[in-house]
């Protein structure tokens, strides 16, 4: 997918830590989410890998896809040093860049980073003001590289609105993106981020949506927003209660994974980011990416071989097709999930369309 100056971005986009994975494998997992029909892959930025210099390389290796980052904090780079990456990886990967920001999270600025963690609105507007203003002597992109905020409430949102493209919300609920769209008005860019777990046992899919969910329960940015979204005190309890959980991840079958899809969407979201999850409350891919699923052939055949996982490609919810690397032909294949059925192939169940 090319990006274009005035349509927003669509599809479904995958949002995932690739920062485990070696540089091949990850240029090969990339690849086959292209493959697979997702618009956009979006990174996070936390204590690994650089996500500038991961999107340029990444850029380099695939000719379609969108890059993105989900987020890039603010205090990890100056606003002059910001705009080059963005100016640069815009020029080099024309259209298939976007540059999502956010001001992160106390602990992480304070604790890990050793800046003073200041008011987020008025730190963000000022970012983005200097930004505007810092001197970039290189070639300019073909057309403005697309900024989107990590925006939760609705101060924040309105900047979103009226001084970027749009949001990049990250934990989140449709009522959440119905409430965004309504704050931003009908223009601007919604990419909300949404936790899929392929596990139809409910005891089991909460057990590993809590393991998830525990890095961000406790973050006031977080915590705050969904106070305001009718959750209270006691939903924060216990690692979370179920109503909580069932909220922030999507689990169940694919059609209950896609009606969460479809929720966002009809609540206003232009670009649903998938982050699917796995046993151990793993994102996917951390520990390697095969996906612990058996397929047989239809007609009974023998099971496929593991290295075709890596070729799976989805074009129908309830239909998936194995592509024979060797031999170039599809052929379906029926999907035998157990409870424990995630990861990667949380991807490929699903409609991409």
């Amino acid at each position: 997918m090319t990006l274009n100056a005035t349509d927003p971005i669509d599809g479904l986009g995958v949002w995932t830590w690739i920062d485990h994975l070696p540089a091949g494998d990850a240029v090969a997992l990339v690849r086959q989410i292209d493959a697979w029909g997702y618009t956009a892959l979006w990174i996070p930025e936390a204590v690994g890998r650089d996500p500038f210099t991961t999107l340029g390389f990444l850029a380099g290796q695939t000719d379609r896809i969108v890059l993105a980052t989900g987020i890039a904090s603010i205090y990890a780079r100056d606003p002059m040093t910001m705009r080059a990456a963005r100016d640069t990886l815009g020029e080099m990967a024309p259209g298939r860049f976007i540059l999502g920001l956010g001001v992160s999270h106390a602990p992480m600025v304070t604790g890990a980073r050793g800046h003073e963690y200041k008011a987020p609105v008025a730190t963000m507007r000022g970012y983005l003001e200097s930004m505007a203003k810092a001197i970039y002597a290189g070639p300019a992109p073909s057309f403005e590289v697309p900024v989107l905020l990590a925006a939760l409430r609705e101060k924040m949102l309105g900047l979103a609105g009226s001084q970027t493209r749009g949001a990049h919300p990250y934990f989140v609920t449709p009522e959440h993106t119905r409430r965004a769209r309504e704050i931003m008005g009908p223009d601007a860019w919604l990419c909300p981020e949404q936790k899929v777990l392929l596990d139809t046992d409910a005891s089991s899919a909460r057990a590993t949506a809590r393991q998830a969910m525990q890095v961000y329960i406790g973050l006031p940015n977080y915590k705050n927003n969904l106070l305001t979204l009718g959750f209270d005190e006691a939903d924060f309890e216990n690692g979370g209660s179920d109503r909580l959980v069932d909220g922030i991840v999507a689990w169940g079958d694919e059609k209950a994974i896609a009606d969460r899809i479809q929720a966002h969407r009809d609540a206003g979201a232009n670009h649903v980011c998938i982050q699917p999850i796995r046993p151990g409350g793993d994102p996917l891919l951390t520990r390697g990416w095969e996906p612990p699923v058996r397929r047989v052939d239809e007609d009974g055949g023998a099971p496929l071989p593991v290295d075709l996982e890596r070729t799976v490609t989805a074009i129908e919810p309830e239909r998936v097709i194995a592509t024979d690397v060797a031999g170039g032909a599809g052929r379906p294949v029926t999907a035998l999930w157990g409870s424990a059925a995630v990861g990667v192939a949380g991807l490929v169940a699903l409609d991409v369309s």
